[in-house]
C-alpha cells in the first residue's frame, strides 16, 4: 500500500520503564506482548513534556512546548499549529479521533476530520498555574496523595466509563471503515485515559496481581530533606503532609496501576480483533503521553524528569518494518515525521514544523541528536529542560542545581554527577547543547506572560453567561440506523460486512 491505513493507540501515564522491550514479562498483557513481537520497539523513548496537555501537543505537532506555547494543562493549543492530522489530511487521509487528547481552547479538532467522543478533561483555562505565586497549591485541581491512599477495587469509575466508551466508538469506527464507503486511506487515533491515576481497577484485573513482588518500588522513599528542589516542589504540590503513606498504600496503588494495564490490554485486544475480523491492514503505533513514578523515590504521577515520569513506551508495527529493539533515545516528537514518511510525504517540506526526526530513519542509522524534554507547569517555578543522549541525562533549571546521570550505570538516577570531575566532559557537552537550544530567561518570560493572560481571560469568561469549549460529539440521529428517506433494502446490504458470507 502506497498510503497504508494507520491505527494509533495512545494511553495515559504509562511508564516506559515497564517497556524495556515490549511489556515486562510479569505484566498480564498478552495483546500488547503480541503487538510487541511484531513491532519496532523503542526502549528509550521520551515524552516531549511529562504532563498530559503539553505532552500530547508535542506528540500531535512534533514541536516542543516552548514553540507551541502549550506549557501546561490549561494552555491553548493554537489552531494555526500544524499537527500530524493536518499533514495526513492534506495527503488524502481520513483522520479520526476517539478519546482523550486534552486540547485546550476553542479548536477541539486540530486536523482531525471527525471526533467520536468528548474529552475527559476540561478545555478551558481553569487549570492555569501562576509563577507569580511560588508554592501556591490549588486544591480543587492539583494532584494529591488521595489517589494513593484511595487505591482499590471498583466496577465502574469516571475513567472506566470514559475508556469503555473510547474503545466502543473506536471499534465501531473500524467496522464502519471496513464497509468501504470512503476509499481514502485512514488514520484512526484511539486514545485512552488509563492507567492514569486514581489507581482503581475492576476486580477481575485486580486479582491478577495479588502478592507479586513488583508491588514494592525498586527505590524506596527518599527523605524530603534529601530530595532535589524540583522533587520537593512535587511533594508539596501533591499535599504529602496531609497524608500518612504506608507500605500497604503503595502496594495497593501499584497493584491498581498494573491491573489497569491489563484492562487497557483488553481494550487493545478488542481493537486488534475488529481489525482482524474486518480484514483491514494498518500500521499500528502504540505510545503513551508520559509515565508515572509509581512510588519510586516516594514520588508519584508525573511532572518529573526522572525515568519513571519522562520515559514512555513506543512501538510501531508495519509489514514493511522488521521487528527489533532500538536502544537509541527517541522522542514522542518523532512520531509526526514518522507518520509523514509512512504516508509518503516529503519530510523536508515539514522541517519548519517539527522538532522531531523519523523513527524509521533513526532505526536504520541508530543515531539521533540528543532528545529534548521541557516542563513548565505546576510544581515548577521556572521552566525545566532535560537532554538525553546515548549515555547521559542532564536536567537544568535556572533556579536549581544541575542534575546529571549516567543511565547505563545508574538507571535509578541515584548519583548526581553534575559536580563530578570524572564526568565534566559529558556535562560540558550537554550544557553546550542546552545553551544552543534554549534561552531559559526568554522561555520563563513567555510562560509568565501566557499564565497572566490566561488567568485574566478565565476569570472574565466565568462571569455572566458561560460558553464552554468542551467538545460536543456530533451524532446525526436522522442519519443513523433506518430512517424514511432511506431504502431499507439498500441500507441492510450496505451496512453488512462482509457481504455474501
Amino acid at each position: 500500500m502506497s498510503k497504508p491505513n494507520i491505527l494509533i493507540i495512545m494511553v495515559d501515564q504509562l511508564a516506559g520503564t515497564l517497556f524495556p522491550d515490549g511489556p515486562v514479562s510479569w505484566l498480564r498483557t498478552p495483546n500488547l506482548a503480541a503487538l510487541a513481537e511484531r513491532s519496532l520497539r523503542f526502549s528509550n523513548a521520551y515524552t516531549a513534556s511529562p504532563l498530559c496537555a503539553p505532552g500530547r501537543a508535542g506528540f500531535m505537532s512534533s514541536m516542543l512546548a516552548s514553540r507551541t506555547g502549550v506549557y501546561d494543562n490549561a494552555a491553548e493549543f493554537r489552531s494555526d499549529i500544524p499537527t500530524f492530522a493536518h499533514h495526513l489530511r492534506r495527503a488524502g487521509y481520513a483522520t479520526c479521533l476517539s478519546g482523550k487528547m486534552h486540547f485546550v481552547g476553542p479548536d477541539q479538532l486540530h486536523g482531525f476530520e471527525e471526533r467520536l467522543t468528548t474529552d475527559i478533561y476540561p478545555a478551558d483555562f481553569g487549570w492555569t498555574p501562576d509563577y507569580r505565586k511560588p508554592g501556591e497549591r490549588i486544591d480543587w485541581w492539583y494532584h494529591n496523595m488521595g489517589s494513593v491512599t484511595g487505591a482499590g477495587v471498583a466496577e465502574i469509575s469516571n475513567q472506566m466509563e470514559y475508556d469503555d466508551e473510547v474503545a466502543h466508538f473506536g471499534c465501531q469506527k473500524l467496522y464502519d471503515l471496513a464497509r468501504g464507503r470512503d476509499d481514502r486511506p485512514w488514520c484512526l487515533t484511539v486514545s485512552f485515559t488509563h492507567p492514569h491515576d486514581p489507581y482503581v481497577a475492576r476486580r477481575k484485573y485486580w486479582d491478577l496481581y495479588e502478592g507479586i513482588p513488583q508491588l514494592s518500588p525498586d527505590v524506596g522513599p527518599i527523605s524530603y530533606e534529601d530530595l532535589d528542589p524540583h522533587s520537593k516542589r512535587i511533594f508539596d504540590a501533591n499535599d504529602w503532609r496531609s497524608y500518612d503513606i504506608q507500605p500497604d498504600h503503595v502496594e495497593r496503588a501499584r497493584r491498581g496501576y498494573f491491573a489497569n494495564m491489563s484492562y487497557i490490554d483488553d481494550k487493545v485486544g478488542e481493537l486488534m480483533q475488529v481489525l482482524a475480523d474486518t480484514r483491514q491492514e494498518a500500521v499500528i503505533v502504540f505510545v503513551s503521553d508520559h509515565g508515572d513514578m509509581l512510588g519510586e523515590r516516594g514520588l508519584w504521577f508525573k511532572m518529573s524528569m526522572f525515568e519513571g515520569s519522562s520515559r514512555v513506551p513506543l512501538m510501531i508495527s508495519s509489514p514493511n518494518v522488521n521487528p527489533s529493539t532500538i536502544e537509541t533515545p527517541v522522542s514522542t516528537l518523532d512520531v509526526g515525521p514518522t507518520l509523514a514518511e509512512i504516508a509518503g510525504l516529503d519530510i523536508g517540506e515539514l522541517s519548519d514544523w517539527t522538532d522531531g526526526e523519523s523513527l524509521l530513519s533513526i532505526a536504520a542509522n541508530k543515531s539521533r541528536p540528543p532528545v529534548k524534554i521541557e516542563y513548565a507547569a505546576e510544581a515548577s517555578i521556572a521552566p525545566i529542560v532535560a537532554v538525553r543522549d546515548a549515555e547521559y541525562k542532564l536536567v537544568r533549571c535556572a533556579t536549581d542545581p544541575d542534575l546529571l546521570y549516567k543511565l547505563a550505570d545508574d538507571p535509578s538516577e541515584l548519583k548526581n554527577l553534575a559536580d563530578d570531575p570524572d564526568h565534566a566532559d559529558a556535562k560540558a557537552r550537554l550544557s553546550a547543547f542546552v545553551d544552543e537550544n534554549w534561552d531559559l530567561a526568554a522561555f520563563d518570560a513567555d510562560v509568565r506572560a501566557s499564565q497572566a493572560r490566561r488567568l485574566v481571560v478565565y476569570d472574565a469568561l466565568r462571569k455572566g453567561g458561560y460558553y464552554p469549549w468542551d467538545y460536543q460529539p456530533l451524532q446525526r440521529a436522522s442519519e443513523r440506523y433506518m430512517r424514511n428517506h432511506m431504502d431499507l433494502n439498500v441500507l441492510e446490504e450496505s451496512q453488512r460486512f462482509p457481504r455474501g458470507e
